[in-house]
């Protein structure tokens, strides 16, 4: 029995790390819009040079990719947390999930 719930506890630990790969993509547009928008604006980065299209093409491929990496992330996430064997409390567990789910992206940043 313990081995089983040991298996369990592990499972969303796995899921939000192998989620995070294809979260690399969504990460990078959100970084890319901010950095070339409000970021740019305030003075805090440059703007890419080439980039003379507007923010309106930027958020109209950045928003439904967001949502549907977001609403899926969530999903999952909802149908591990219930099948937990003991109740998680809310706010560590989606602590983690993020976390988890960020790591590939910032260790790619870190390291590329």
């Amino acid at each position: 029995m313990e081995r089983k719930r040991l298996w369990k506890s592990c499972v969303p630990v796995v899921v939000n790390l192998l989620l995070g790969i294809p979260a690399v993509v969504p990460a990078f547009l959100i970084w890319y819009v901010l950095s070339n928008g409000p970021l740019a604006e305030l003075g805090w980065t440059d703007r890419e040079p080439t980039e003379n299209d507007g923010m309106w093409l930027s958020l109209v491929f950045v928003v439904p990719v967001v949502g549907c990496f977001g609403g899926l992330w969530t999903l999952l996430n909802l149908w591990m947390r219930r099948r937990l064997p003991a109740a998680a409390p809310p706010g560590p567990y989606w602590t983690l999930a993020a976390t988890l789910t960020l790591t590939p992206y910032l260790l790619g940043a870190a390291f590329g």
